[in-house]
């Protein structure tokens, strides 16, 4: 059984009723996820979910040639795995741990049944799921129409919001898979940021130093999706 000091560590699970989180608790088990670790892979059957508490997570699409782009990051505000409950029983892409922390794993028939019988669980999840999905189509779009720079300082700032701390553990060329550009590129771009003072980095760390100036160089992605998970998630919380 989680206590509730621990449900408080996953936005998601902090805004279900007491009654369907004591419910769910006595099925969630806090596992550590080490940094790399792949949840899953594409057309693999799903049987659990995620609620990450300290770690984040990456969510991949990966080509034939084997080159990926990422298209979501899963922290502390959402969950893993929101296929099983829209009806698919297979992975989209590929979930791999880019932070080192915790997460809450749970058997998909107690979401499952959950979602299927209690409204609040499922209007939760599907509010997650919309904000996800915002999430997604604006990093293709950002892929698509922004500079490295602009991809770059969003990527951080999203990456900022799921870290405690100012810093990530990261280097240049990861950045540069995720983001589907060469590592040149964002060698360059993340000069440019060090140079203005705005960032720090040193054998794949990561510091940002100066968060609202890079929220002014950053593209109006990050904004529109942050507007999106501040309006579906937190009213759920605080009511």
């Amino acid at each position: 059984m989680i206590d509730s000091y621990s449900q408080q560590q996953n936005q998601l699970l902090a805004a279900l009723p007491v009654s369907d989180y004591k419910h769910l608790s006595a099925h969630l088990d806090l596992i550590y996820l080490p940094q790399g670790k792949v949840l899953c892979e594409p057309g693999a059957v799903l049987d659990y979910v995620y609620f990450p508490t300290t770690s984040v997570i990456s969510l991949l699409y990966v080509t034939e040639d084997g080159s990926c782009t990422e298209t979501a990051v899963v922290g502390s505000e959402g969950m893993i795995g929101v296929s099983i409950f829209m009806g698919a029983e297979t992975a989209a892409c590929q979930t791999v741990v880019q932070n080192t922390g915790y997460a809450y794993r749970l058997n998909k028939k107690s979401l499952q049944q959950k979602f299927d019988h209690s409204s609040p669980v499922r209007h939760v999840l599907l509010r997650y799921t919309q904000a996800l999905f915002t999430h997604m189509a604006q990093t293709a779009v950002c892929n698509r129409h922004h500079s490295v720079e602009q991809q770059l300082c969003r990527w951080l700032l999203v990456n900022l919001d799921r870290s405690p701390t100012n810093e990530l553990a990261i280097t240049h060329e990861l950045i540069a898979n995720k983001l589907g550009v060469r590592r040149e590129g964002v060698t360059d771009a993340a000069g440019k940021l060090r140079s203005a003072g705005l960032i720090q980095y040193n054998r794949g760390h990561i510091t940002v130093l100066d968060r609202a100036r890079l929220e002014d160089l950053s593209c109006e992605c990050y904004a529109v999706v942050k507007t999106e998970f501040d309006r579906l998630l937190p009213a759920l919380i605080a009511a």
